[in-house]
């Protein structure tokens, strides 16, 4: 990943770790961070751990990227940091971030846990900041694992040390689940169990949520916020689907992300073939420049919820949400909203995000079901056929996929 990036990189357990490191490495105590508002839960509540109020930031409303344009002179100026999110995959404006926080004199830091293989400006996203996350079990499948990386090299040292007075020892009943998951998950698949699979997962802590937000619990987070903030006093929050996101690394995991890593740009190449396919389809918001092998493809429907339950019938899974947004999920008590919140609202409401590996069912399955696409708020008024043409479904593109 250095030679990809050409920037030192420090492995992590977990994304969201190595932001906690790099926010309390960046940022001053009481620091305020302009961040998306449609992202995880778990990168709010990182933040505040760290110490750090978020702002929220306004969007666009077709791509749910930071829109620059719209915060005002008198939030930029009361910032302490920038922290993008390239949500699910698409970049946020980095080279523009970029020449404001160095205005400003404050940091950049990126969030490209999804954003793996995206370029922007003819460069990686995570290749802009003063220091950006990636996260290795997104594109790669493996499930656990990050690194946090600097464009100083003399930081690593201190951020390694920093990291590893988080770290947690390695425990061999991590191990063994982390081992097996995949296997199990795959029986389960292959024997048409999936509510069985869910309810495993929930029992052995890789999925605490019963809606798309997990329950703030605000006043438990006022007292958590009270002392001094630290990672310990926000676990609860923190380790929400991940409780091994502290958790030295054992060698089953390290060799088996080693190796998914080796096949990372053979996962690329059928991500971005998936992409081009959906980004064909009514769905897809048109967009500038080429492709990218997006994590997930945010299609915009009329009706979220009814497009997934069409996509559950058929067993495919659509990705993570982040409804609604994390100002009115939060309000003002723990975080400042968005100067201009319905670009945000707007895309929290209509974006489903589908795997681009399964693009030729996800589009058979929409154009069967009727789901109608929805149009961003000001875009031109277009005539969006109600069915996809027919050169779309022919012949998909011969990508050779890794199993998962």
């Amino acid at each position: 990943m250095r030679r990809r990036l050409g920037r030192d990189c420090l492995y992590v357990p977990s994304c969201r770790l190595g932001l906690y490191v790099a926010l309390r490495h960046w940022c001053p105590p009481g620091g305020r961070v302009l961040m998306s508002p449609v992202n995880d839960d778990v990168i709010f509540f990182v933040v505040l751990a760290a110490g750090l109020r978020p702002v929220q930031a306004p969007l666009r409303a077709d791509d749910g990227t930071i829109d620059t344009t719209a915060v005002p002179d008198s939030v930029w100026d009361g910032l302490s940091a920038v922290l993008t999110t390239n949500l699910y995959g698409n970049p946020d404006p980095a080279p523009e971030l970029r020449a404001r926080c160095d205005r400003l004199g404050i940091p950049l830091l990126e969030d490209a846990a999804h954003a793996i293989g995206t370029v922007v400006a003819g460069r990686p996203v995570g290749s802009f900041g003063d220091a950006s996350v990636f996260s290795l079990s997104k594109h790669t499948g493996a499930g656990t694992g990050g690194f946090l990386t600097v464009a100083d090299p003399a930081a690593r040292e201190e951020l390694a040390r920093a990291r590893d007075e988080l770290l947690t020892p390695s425990r061999l009943s991590a191990e063994l689940v982390h081992g097996l998951r995949p296997y199990a998950e795959a029986a389960v698949r292959g024997l048409r169990l999936t509510g069985a699979a869910r309810a495993a997962l929930r029992l052995l802590g890789f999925e605490e949520r019963t809606d798309i937000r997990m329950a703030l619990r605000p006043e438990e987070l006022a007292r958590a916020l009270a002392p001094t903030p630290s990672l310990d006093a926000f676990d609860s929050w923190v380790r929400v689907d991940m409780h091994s996101y502290r958790l030295v690394p054992g060698r089953v995991g390290s060799r088996r992300t080693q190796r998914l890593l080796l096949r990372l740009d053979e996962r690329l190449a059928a991500h971005l073939a998936g992409t081009q396919r959906l980004l064909d389809t009514p769905w897809a918001a048109p967009r500038p420049g080429p492709a990218q092998p997006l994590f997930r493809v945010p299609l915009l429907v009329e009706d979220r919820d009814a497009a997934a339950a069409a996509l559950a019938r058929h067993r495919i899974t659509v990705g993570h949400l982040y409804d609604p947004p994390l100002d009115v999920y939060a309000g003002d008590r723990f975080t400042d909203a968005s100067p201009a919140p319905s670009a945000a609202a707007w895309f929290a409401r209509h974006a489903l995000p589908v795997d681009p590996l399964q693009a030729d069912r996800v589009a058979a399955v929409l154009d069967r079901s009727g789901v109608r696409p929805a149009r961003p708020p000001g875009a031109a008024s277009v005539r969006v056929p109600t069915r996809i043409p027919a050169n779309v479904l022919r012949d998909p593109p011969r990508v050779r996929r890794s199993p998962r």
